[in-house]
């Protein structure tokens, strides 16, 4: 007892704290930061179409592939000077193969059952988070070291996706070496909210969040090792989806995981629309993708539900704001209501320790001994040795090229153990056992995405274990939806994950799908 009032104290103290600290850069940010005009509004009625309706009336010839593309160039060429999303176009490159579709669809005999079947989203515009291969695009991910490095061919999920007859547009931006809650680097800068430019538009696929929130894409390729698809998908109020850990190809991106890492990375779609994530996925899965039984129906009535409104207090993670718990409250009522189920309401003690379990997982070494390469050692990239103490003395002179981010990342690195405490451990097969058990083969868990809406740039580095609420599932291995479900009083987004248990993805995408039609899913920056 009273070493729960002790900690009581201590997250107050810690929160107050931090309340301050955020409080006095605010004032300081004020001076310089008045708040942002919103975007422009869509005027193209082509970008309020799915990747699936597009697809649909390219085959069926009712548009063309190139006026599709050329509405998307049009789109990102109006928001990108705002928001710095899309890092390098092929704008070029692009309207070539939409011309090549278009002449393919003219000469097709087979009909649009036999194009659709061959190229499911043939003609369809598309971006990729930079630190993915795409043919002649840089990949640096965000590190200066790499600035010059060009992709001599392609990702497999960026592959498949250009082989089903998607187009890519260019490559956005990321966090530095894709390892923080901020896409902000030295190569490219930072990238805005669409919502409010003062606001983070996320890491690390925080461009790929940015550009679809804004309408300039309309299906993107991110990766998540500890929410970095969810977390941009929340804050710029689009779908994002984690699948079941293995599924999707994790090669042909930098930084290569290592170590336990290989097990916690996962890559996956990022949608404005909830019907283009399962199409989406089936192809990036490839020959992996029979094991998710896509093509399965489910009955959202026969499946069981559960709510979790919270981590349960951790001293490390910042309270959920009411707004977000209200609004998880109203999806729960809206699924008993619409479905005639009953959404279990649960406690879960072991996430409150959600970000202890995926520090030591991720410092751990693999199944053969072999530890994770070191974050220090990535900073360098084969060239001199970073020493995080001297990087940051640099930056304080302003002379450094790495982020605070990624130093203060280096440098917490120094202190921790590769070696997870036995407490630890047991906290994780604890709640892994329960997680497992309770959602089964039919079962999705309502769970916040963060405990805040969209922070204001640099807000983060005041509050850096706030990932925890997505990086857990990605060292459980489960698959997560992020869903978007209405605005805040501030005009941003709302949302929250829903989980289902391994390779049951299919439940959270059909959950997703009838809340989009229930909370109207992604709403255009300039309207919300």
């Amino acid at each position: 007892m009273a070493r729960s009032r002790f900690e009581r104290l201590l997250a107050r103290l810690l929160r107050a704290s931090v309340g301050f600290l955020l409080t006095l850069f605010e004032m300081l940010a004020s001076r310089r930061c008045a708040r942002s005009p919103g975007l422009p509004a869509i005027s193209n009625p082509l970008l309020l179409l799915s990747g699936v309706q597009l697809a649909r009336k390219i085959r069926r010839k009712e548009v063309t592939s190139v006026e599709a593309v050329q509405a998307y160039i049009d789109r990102i060429q109006e928001v990108n000077p705002l928001l710095n999303a899309v890092v390098k176009d092929r704008f070029s490159a692009a309207l070539q193969e939409a011309a090549q579709v278009d002449q393919l669809i003219e000469e097709e005999g087979g009909g649009e059952e036999v194009l659709e079947e061959r190229f499911p989203l043939l003609g369809v515009p598309f971006t990729v988070k930079e630190s993915f291969a795409l043919q002649g695009m840089p990949n640096s991910a965000g590190l200066l070291a790499r600035r010059a490095v060009i992709s001599a061919g392609d990702a497999p999920p960026v592959a498949l996706l250009k082989r089903a007859g998607a187009i890519p547009l260019g490559v956005s931006n990321c966090s530095e070496l894709c390892m923080w809650l901020e896409s902000h680097n030295r190569v490219y800068g930072s990238t805005s909210n669409p919502y409010d430019r003062r606001r983070i538009a996320g890491g690390s696929s925080g461009g790929e969040g940015s550009i679809l929130g804004s309408g300039g894409s309309v299906i993107g390729v991110g990766s998540d090792v500890g929410g970095s698809i969810r977390m941009p998908a929340f804050f710029n109020g689009i779908f994002g989806h984690k699948p079941t850990t293995g599924v999707v190809s994790n090669e042909g991106q930098f930084p290569p995981a290592s170590g336990l890492q290989q097990d916690f990375l996962c890559t996956g779609p990022m949608c404005r629309y909830a019907e283009d994530l399962l199409p989406v996925l089936s192809i990036m899965a490839g020959p992996n993708a029979h094991k998710l039984h896509l093509s399965s129906e489910v009955d959202l009535r026969k499946l069981r539900f559960f709510s979790v409104p919270h981590d349960g207090g951790s001293l490390l993670v910042s309270p959920v704001e009411q707004q977000l718990i209200q609004a998880q409250r109203k999806v729960a009522e809206r699924l008993e209501a619409d479905l005639g189920v009953k959404v279990q309401e649960l406690r879960v003690p072991q996430l409150k320790y959600s970000f202890q379990i995926w520090g030591a997982l991720m410092a751990a070494p693999d199944r053969d001994g072999k530890p994770p390469k070191a974050f220090a050692e990535l900073m360098a990239d084969h060239g001199r040795k970073v020493w995080p103490v001297w990087e940051f003395v640099k930056w304080m002179l302003g002379l450094s090229s790495h982020t605070m981010a990624a130093i203060g990342l280096a440098l917490a690195e120094m202190v921790q153990s590769s070696q997870p405490s036995r407490f630890i451990l047991q906290q994780k097969d604890e709640l892994q056992r329960h997680l497992e058990e309770l959602l089964g083969e039919d079962g999705v868990l309502l769970y916040p995405s963060h405990p805040h809406i969209a922070p204001k740039h640099h807000h983060p580095l005041f509050t850096p274990f706030n990932f925890s609420y997505t990086g857990i599932f990605n060292i459980l291995g489960l698959p997560v939806t992020q869903c978007p479900v209405g605005v805040s009083e501030e005009g941003l987004p709302l949302g929250l994950q829903l989980v289902a248990g391994r390779l049951q993805d299919r439940l959270s995408l059909a959950t997703a799908v009838h809340l989009e039609r229930a909370f109207g899913g992604w709403r255009e920056p300039s309207t919300a």
